[in-house]
């Protein structure tokens, strides 16, 4: 508990990703760790649990990111990348996560993921992400929801 403890007195952001063998009740009690410590800044992260299957990473579990968002007042977002460890699955994946109600998506992005220094091998490339983007915007709407988009002046600065 030292790190939560120095975390919550830090008051700043915290993406807490939730562990491969913690229970749902064990993430969301590290995250009232952190609000009791008076860091209301916490950001929860399903990003997959271990269990027996061998044909991915680890298990993208949405039910925690239903029950996050039903037991608690925090933004979930959801690690596709990081659940199946294969760039294939991050599309469907990442929409079913829209569709299980997940407040955002984390996903793994390089030019050349045969590059990377990490992670490359659960890398989306640009033309994946773009992709991506573009067909997460139905599921968003379809959930009663919508799709954060840049200002355009924030696509300005990003081009430059």
């Amino acid at each position: 508990f030292a790190l939560l403890q120095r975390l919550a007195g830090l008051r700043r952001p915290v993406l807490l990703k939730r562990g491969p063998g913690a229970t749902v009740a064990e993430w969301l009690l590290a995250a009232e760790y952190l609000l009791a410590g008076g860091n209301d800044q916490v950001v929860l992260c399903e990003r997959g649990i271990r269990t027996f299957e061998t044909s991915t990473r680890n298990t993208l579990d949405l039910s925690a990111v239903a029950l996050a968002k039903a037991w608690t007042h925090l933004p979930v977002i959801v690690d596709p990348s990081h659940a199946a460890g294969r760039p294939e699955l991050i599309l469907p994946l990442s929409l079913a996560a829209a569709a299980a109600g997940a407040d955002g998506i984390l996903v793994e992005m390089h030019p050349h993921p045969e590059d990377a220094l990490c992670d490359g091998a659960q890398a989306l490339r640009p033309e994946g992400l773009r992709d991506l983007v573009a067909r997460l915007g139905p599921v968003v709407e379809a959930v009663g929801r919508t799709l954060w988009k840049p200002s355009q002046a924030a696509r300005k600065a990003a081009a430059r």
